[in-house]
């Protein structure tokens, strides 16, 4: 042809034909149209083998094709759906596999050549059809054996193979991989294309076109629209696209996050809309011309068509639409690095550190080693889940041990991964020293893995070699710094390696450099031999070479090798691991394999730990290792406990239902709860028993931070199922006793004196309400005396206290101190945002004598009161005296820690302040000084800036929307909660229940030391008003300077003009009559509802109002253009801190921000404790500098607390009760 298909995609839409086996069905054909005379006598019915058809009656064929070239369609796809060998087979007709795809693309090449001659100036097309067979690799047939596979790779590139020479012998144009439903099954074909062009040395274009089985999004194997797109994007493809399963309609989500993440062309052929009850597809030529005509009008396609239902009718009318626009331009996008497993992860320039999980390798996990020699497959799935909720975006896969079958093992456990959705999410790091384990490793995974590793050391040949078979397999490569001499060990040969690499690989490999990583060797430091102490050094040495000198690369290492020499010491072992990342990622170190266990905070470590422990990864000393040898036998025993026991299984049936909620793990626990229930006299005491001594260890791993990712429904999913256990017991225990109405004990709740927050009270109402508690619920706002009569009057078992800001811990400990006055002898529960068991123990605790408990959020408060008010013998005791031994550690650390920590004088941290070149600096001079007031801002508006994580949070659901509305275990509950969101959302904007009142202003302004002068007006010569300021006193390592948010406005003495802004805006003017008709119709989920909509409607006009600030009141940014996603991450310039907040902890300041901007004259007042109110309301500063950042003031000494009470005008004592939390003394 005179001009190839890849240019005239470039100007117009090509159209694709419509359905062969909708046509075909208009034929009343018998089966002796299907087996003709070449197949009269074969063993098998054929009828309904529709590819036959093309050599039995290939006139039907002819005239199908035909009749979509004459309707408009500029490409034909062969009928070769389906044949293959493995589709055939079920006819008995793999020996025909050949002949069909070549007869077919035959007959479809003759009549495209009809019509090309025809019309040169419209050229036809033949694509060969390549369909995916009716067998998934990556699926199990059988659910009780989900490692068992009913294909292989290795029998898929078989039978493409002979599918593919018939279709290229037969006349095609292009080879179309289509109705993609497995990414495994497509990765094969694509394999056994990109063999058989290596082999005839031909290269036709490829099209890939996958099916979204559903509004779930994802493909029937479980890749979401982006992760399968990054899966097949190795080859270099024509087009990649959808068809089938859904209509136009339906996918058009799926093709626009296509559309805009790829540079290849985009194809699309829909079904005729959705299937009827019958099968059959009503939508006609008409309806769906105006679904395709939206996204054709949008420029999400270059090639479009029908699939099931669709006609020439159908492809006529979408020919005429095409021909109205233009086509799709190809995006331009940046290189950036991609894997995927069930999802994708993206690596940006600016991402952070990708942990890559370790424990399953058996190489470095005595356990999973362990599990896999036994066999215990199902507890090997729970180590590489464990790694995923610990944080792991990557899971490196190891099975290199000489007694196991490597191969054969790797398949088993990668197919039991891909039976996981909650862990198949995340790519896959194959990792073995042997090729035959890796390939074997890579026919197993549908996502785009990593390979680790490759190297030098069998010489370039070899290297090669696999090197162009990764690339072909579809995956990203680690190599190691090893060459034919062996390992290299100094920053010399590090750098030499990883160059002769990276050239191979680039020039004559082509690999995709942003697909190459290097591991340029971690090895171990402090041994004792002088010749390893410079180890660390080179490697971060060579770490910043290969980021500077080999563009595109990335940088991975197993991070715990650098610590190895202090095994058994895991308290030092942190902290040489978390030092050694903090000064290689600083270096560029991009990802590395890592037990998110054994990481410490940097700035946690403590001082003189970290010195001996950067002595020696940095070499700073000759006798560094000696003196960290020494130094780690006195910190030994101050390591974490490692509470995990590889043998849970063997323990008690109370620890095993312990085990199994802490773990997440359902697969025993229906069998341990009946053992419970046998051993315990009354089944409810197996739930007040071991089931909640599990459901406390949950909450309190979260609370101390041992579990990255613990959510409530977790644990919950296998509470319930115990739960479900014990119930008809129960029932039957109730009937046999008579007791069936007696609750399990009155509770009172109240957000005290001087806060209005109380959504996580009313979830904890509501959680203690359905758990059968009485909750007498008292509000907001309530003082002590009314906490305390009421608590009398009812006689309640227990009081819960509630707060959200600083202020409230005071008022809390307040209450106790009444209670130990008055004489109560009930427990107390302490929770709210920001309190703390730590808080707890040390401010709270000790003004009452009886039990003081911390709660920290709704799912714990089950079980604390069931702890609490138990009558089972001893196990209340057991519970308090646990808590007592726990806050009596707390107070004591707290003590210890105001001894140890490293805090500076207020002048140093003065003298330490940021750096800004004032002279260099020019403040962008706002549109208007003064204040403006937005009143009845639009809600719809608004409700486009909603940022719905938080709101999940607030319904104690962990996750980041929207990925938490595909998540397997909250996803279904989650997508209710937003749907019941979205309902309420729009009768809150069309029945206006509520009004969104903004003010805000801009005024001149100079630092004078920390604090602001506000001046009336540009000559800057009367000050009207101040802002104080704190400054951060803990001591910081060098060149990390002690902030204060007056650092980033010109001083005074620079003579420089620059200004501060200040915003109040509240979402909830006239939420109260609202709140009032639920509370009458009782009914607490609508009530909570609103005010967690309400309160994301204040945060969401926050946002957007600071966008117009920065765009065009203020006007600092003008050109910004940001999407929601990067507002919620801060991309912009410029800040809002709160005061009441971390780098302003001072309450207090409300008091001018409310005056400057006369807050209350549009709706919002402050309470004695300088809440806000309504509670849907934001307040704070707007800061401009470029270098103005978030931060956290941390800890402060007396001479600053002295100085600033000085400053503005209050006593000490009173200002050391508004900063009471962040007193150092």
């Amino acid at each position: 042809m005179s001009k190839k298909i890849e240019e005239i995609l470039k100007e117009r839409i090509l159209v694709l034909d419509g359905a062969m086996g909708t046509m075909i069905q208009r034929h009343t054909l018998t089966e002796e149209d299907f087996r003709g005379e070449q197949f009269k006598d074969h063993h098998m019915p054929l009828r309904g083998n529709n590819d036959l058809l093309s050599i039995t009656r290939p006139d039907i064929i002819k005239d199908i094709h035909a009749a979509y070239y004459e309707a408009g369609a500029d490409i034909v796809e062969t009928n070769t759906f389906s044949s293959t060998a493995i589709a055939q087979a079920d006819y008995g007709l793999e020996e025909a596999v050949y002949d069909l795809n070549y007869q077919s693309a035959k007959i479809a090449k003759e009549v495209a050549e009809e019509f090309t001659h025809k019309n040169p100036d419209k050229p036809r097309f033949v694509a060969g059809s390549i369909g995916p067979t009716n067998r998934t690799a990556s699926l199990s047939p059988d659910v009780n054996k989900p490692d068992l596979r009913n294909v292989t790779f290795d029998q898929l590139v078989e039978t493409y193979s002979t599918q593919i020479k018939g279709l290229v012998d037969g006349g095609a144009d292009i080879l179309l991989v289509e109705t993609v439903f497995d990414t495994l099954n497509c990765k094969a074909a694509l394999f056994a294309i990109s063999n058989y062009y290596d082999e005839h040395g031909i290269e036709l274009p490829i099209m890939v076109s996958g099916t979204i089985t559903d509004a779930s999004g994802r493909t029937l194997s479980g890749q979401t629209a982006e992760a399968f797109l990054i899966s097949i994007s190795h080859m270099p493809l024509l087009s990649v696209g959808f068809n089938c399963a859904l209509g136009a309609k339906e996918l058009r989500p799926h093709l626009e996050v296509v559309s805009n993440k790829t540079e290849f062309f985009v194809s699309a052929h829909p079904n005729a809309g959705l299937p009827n009850a019958f099968g059959e597809y009503d939508q006609d030529e008409v309806e769906m011309g105006k679904h395709i005509e939206d996204f054709i009008s949008n420029g999400f396609v270059n090639i479009i068509g029908g699939c099931c239902g669709t006609t020439p009718e159908h492809i006529s009318e979408i020919a005429r639409i095409a021909a109205k626009y233009p086509p799709r331009k190809k995006p331009t996008l940046d290189k950036v690095t991609q894997y995927s497993g069930l999802e994708a992860l993206t690596v940006f320039k600016e991402s952070n550190f990708i942990n890559v999980g370790e424990r399953t390798n058996v190489t470095g996990s005595l356990k999973f080693k362990r599990l896999i020699k036994e066999e215990k497959y199902e507890e090997a799935l729970s180590v590489a889940l464990q790694q995923v909720e610990g944080g792991a975006q990557i899971i490196d896969v190891n099975m290199d041990e000489g007694m196991l079958e490597s191969a054969e093992v790797m398949q088993t456990f990668l197919n039991l991964i891909a039976s996981e959705p909650e862990i198949s999410k995340v790519p896959v790091m194959i990792d073995s020293s042997k090729w035959s384990v890796i390939e074997a490793g890579l026919k197993c995974v549908q996502g785009k893995s990593i390979v680790n590793s490759i190297s030098l050391k069998e010489g370039e040949e070899t290297f090669i070699k696999q090197a162009k078979l990764i690339r072909k397999y579809g995956a990203a490569v680690i190599v190691m710094a090893f060459d034919e001499k062996g390992q290299a060990d100094n920053y010399e040969r590090r750098i030499e390696i990883c160059k002769r690499a990276y050239d191979l690989l680039v020039n004559q490999v082509n690999f995709p450099k942003e697909d190459i990583i290097f591991d340029p060797n971690i090895l171990t430091v402090g041994t004792g031999i002088d010749e390893h102490n410079n180890y660390a050094v080179d490697f971060i040495k060579a770490t910043k070479w290969i980021k500077e000198n080999l563009p595109g690369a990335l940088v991975s290492g197993g991070v715990s090798n650098v610590s190895f020499s202090f095994r058994g010491n895991d308290f030092v072992r942190e902290a040489m691991n978390s030092a050694f990342l903090y000064h290689a990622i600083k270096a560029g170190l991009d990802m590395g394999i890592v037990n998110a266990g054994m990481i410490e905070v940097y700035d946690d470590i403590p001082k003189d730990l970290l010195e001996h422990v950067e002595d020696v990864l940095l070499n700073r000393r000759p006798d560094a290792t000696e003196r960290l040898t020494d130094f780690a036998e006195t910190v030994k025993s101050k390591g974490k406990v490692n509470a995990r026991d590889e043998q849970w299984r063997e323990e008690s049936v109370e620890n095993r239902l312990s085990h199994a909620l802490v773990k997440g793990i359902v697969e025993y626990i229906i069998e341990d709860t009946e053992e419970a229930r046998l051993k315990y006299d009354k089944p409810l005491e197996v739930i007040e028993g071991p089931l909640m001594d599990g459901m406390n260890v949950v909450g309190d791993l979260f609370g101390s931070g041992k579990m990255f990712l613990p959510q409530v429904v977790k644990s919950a999913r296998v509470m319930k199922k115990a739960v479900a256990h014990l119930l008809p017991f129960i029932e039957e225990e109730k009937k046999r006793s008579g007791d069936t109405a007696k609750n399990a004990g009155k509770i009172l709740l109240a957000t005290v004196k001087g806060d209005v927050h109380d959504i996580g009270k009313n979830i904890v109402a509501v959680v203690l309400a359905c758990n059968n508690y009485e909750v007498i619920d008292m509000g907001v706002m309530v003082p002590a005396e009314k906490i305390l009569q009421k608590a009398k009057e009812e006689n309640v078992d227990m009081i819960g206290l509630s707060g959200l800001i600083t202020p409230s811990l005071d008022e809390m400990a307040h209450v106790a101190s009444e209670m130990q006055r008055q004489g109560f002898e009930v427990p107390l529960l302490i929770g709210g945002a920001t309190t703390s068991k730590a808080h707890t123990a040390v401010k709270i605790s000790p003004n009452y004598s009886y039990p003081v408990v911390h709660v920290l959020d709704a799912s714990r408060s089950v079980p604390v009161a069931g702890s609490l008010l138990t009558k089972v013998k001893g196990q209340r005791k057991a519970f308090l005296d646990k808590i007592n031994d726990e806050y009596q550690h707390l107070r004591d650390q707290h003590a210890m820690k105001k001894k140890t920590k490293q805090m500076i004088s207020l002048k140093e941290a003065r003298d330490n302040k940021v750096q800004i070149n004032w002279e260099e600096s020019q403040a962008t001079k706002p549109k208007f000084l003064g204040v403006k007031k937005l009143e009845d801002y639009s809600i719809e508006e608004l409700s486009k800036y909603i940022d719905w994580t938080p709101f999940f949070s607030a319904w104690e659901m962990a996750g980041k929307f929207p990925k938490i509305l595909e998540d397997k275990i909250v996803g279904k509950e989650a997508q209710k909660l937003y749907d019941d969101a979205q309902l309420m959302l729009q009768k809150i904007i069309d029945q206006k229940w509520i009004k969104a009142n903004g003010v805000f202003g801009f005024w001149s302004a100079n630092s004078d030391g920390d604090d602001i002068l506000l001046f009336e007006d540009e000559q800057r010569t009367k000050v009207f008003e101040q802002l104080h300021q704190l400054r951060q006193q803990g001591k910081k390592a060098k060149n990390i300077p002690n902030l204060c948010l007056a650092d980033y406005i010109a001083p005074k003495e620079s003579g420089k003009a620059d200004y501060v802004g200040a915003f109040a805006v509240t979402a909830g003017i006239g939420i109260e009559e609202h709140l009032k008709r639920f509370k009458a119709d009782h009914d607490d989920y609508s009530s909570i509802m609103l005010k967690v909509l309400a309160d994301r409607l204040a945060e969401a006009f926050a946002e957007r109002l600071h966008e117009l600030v920065r765009t065009d009141f203020w006007g600092y940014a003008p050109e910004e253009k940001l999407d929601n996603d990067s507002l919620i991450r801060e991309k912009y310039q410029g800040i809002r801190p709160a005061a009441g907040y971390p780098a302003c902890p001072d309450h207090t300041e409300k008091k001018t921000i409310f005056k400057l901007l006369d807050a209350p004259s549009i709706g919002i007042n402050l309470t004695e404790s300088f809440a806000m109110y309504p509670t849907a309301a934001v307040s704070g500063l707007y800061f401009s500098h470029p270098k103005s950042k978030y931060f956290g003031l941390g800890k402060l000494e007396k001479d600053q607390v002295e100085d600033y009470a000085n400053r503005k005008g209050m006593s000490i004592a009173e200002m050391e009760k508004w900063l009471a939390p962040n007193l150092n003394y």
